[in-house]
């Protein structure tokens, strides 16, 4: 336990250390990775079908909506059945879902999602029949159909049961074929683009748009809010895809909001390297509270005696001490970063969860002008 402790510290340390360099060592970031242009967005596809081929693992003849599918399924082929002839497992009703990429056309395949919807106990093995799947204006954009692969099993005999993962949720590679083409709509009806940052900051969209101005000259862009940056559209001489593409190329500097991340339940304490701390003086103690009890057991004089009243007596003595030991002090040094003062602790051989007390301390004390976030 005690290496335990010694090895986060050390490990907090060496982040700390690294993270204390400074708002200098911030490189700059692609605007690809802090937004995405509006309308750029993926489209949730869902249905519902049947899978076959399961070796008795599928839905009990009580399911009656499996029931119900089958028949419908079977009626398409001219076969008419009740829902009494039918008392197969080897089939199982399941839900599928897909993601249709932003662009995508006629013919892409795509990846779906099988789950079951019964009582089956395991999709392995089972083939998913032909199955539409609609988007939310209930239009089909994709069928889907394939053999299920399932990164589990589950067995079950006499009693002993043998289960890995979940076997009632599997996946069809390439399973899903596109029907309908879709494009992405990003130019508005006024003729912008919008850009959107995935963390909203006002100081970042600001940089942004003049980087763009910089570059596609003055005018081509401008902050509408903090999660928003306006940009004009190509005209017809110049590609929209080319347009786009030179815009996600360019870097800017994110702002960096003042956080300090703690996991107490590990003992990780992440923070920026420019989060700063006042003046302030810490005064960390330990005590220790140890309680030892010594049980000895007081026979009757004479042996073998016995009678109402007479037997042996069980005495605990307990022995109470206090070990208190020195106090660890550190202060930090005039606008220090954490960074600093969590080496200053690391030096005092203070463990990680107790720096994690002593920085909830500091924003308690209004000295660590940062946000806290407590996982």
């Amino acid at each position: 336990m005690v290496k335990r402790l010694i090895t986060r510290s050390l490990c907090c340390t060496l982040l700390f250390g690294w993270l204390g360099i400074g708002q200098a060592a911030t490189g700059e970031v692609r605007l690809k990775d802090l937004g995405t242009f509006l309308g750029w967005r993926d489209n949730m596809l869902v249905g519902y079908g049947i899978v076959s081929g399961l070796a008795g693992s599928g839905d009990t003849p009580r399911n009656q909506a499996t029931r119900q599918a089958i028949t419908n399924m079977m009626s398409q082929f001219d076969l008419n059945l009740t829902q009494d002839q039918l008392q197969s497992r080897n089939v199982a009703m399941v839900m599928i879902t897909a993601s249709l990429p932003p662009s995508a056309n006629v013919g892409q395949k795509i990846d779906v999602n099988v789950t079951s919807m019964g009582d089956a106990r395991s999709l392995g093995g089972g083939t998913l029949i032909m199955t539409p799947l609609r988007g939310p204006d209930r239009k089909v954009y994709a069928l889907a159909q394939g053999p299920v692969t399932v990164g589990g099993y589950r067995y079950d005999a006499n009693g002993n049961l043998r289960q890995k993962n979940h076997p009632t949720v599997g996946i069809v590679p390439d399973g899903g074929v596109v029907e309908v083409a879709v494009r992405a709509d990003l130019v508005t009806e006024d003729g912008y683009l919008n850009f959107v940052l995935k963390h909203a900051d006002a100081t970042t969209a600001e940089r942004i748009a003049q980087r763009i101005n910089q570059t596609m000259g003055g005018g081509s862009a401008r902050s509408v809010d903090a999660d928003t940056v306006q940009i004009r559209a190509p005209g017809e001489s110049r590609s929209l895809n080319q347009y786009v593409a030179s815009i996600e190329t360019l870097s800017v500097v994110p702002d960096q909001d003042s956080r300090v991340v703690i996991n107490e339940r590990t003992g990780t304490v992440v923070a920026g390297g420019d989060t700063r701390i006042s003046p302030i003086t810490i005064s960390h103690g330990d005590i220790r509270v140890t309680v030892a009890t010594q049980y000895s057991v007081s026979q009757p004089d004479l042996i073998g005696v016995t009678g109402p009243g007479v037997r042996s007596l069980v005495v605990g003595n307990s022995e109470m001490s206090v070990d208190e030991t020195g106090q660890t002090v550190a202060a930090s040094y005039p606008h220090g970063s954490v960074g600093e003062l969590v080496q200053a602790l690391s030096k005092s051989r203070v463990s990680t969860r107790d720096v994690i007390a002593i920085l909830e301390a500091i924003k308690a004390a209004g000295a660590l002008h940062a946000d806290i976030i407590v996982q």
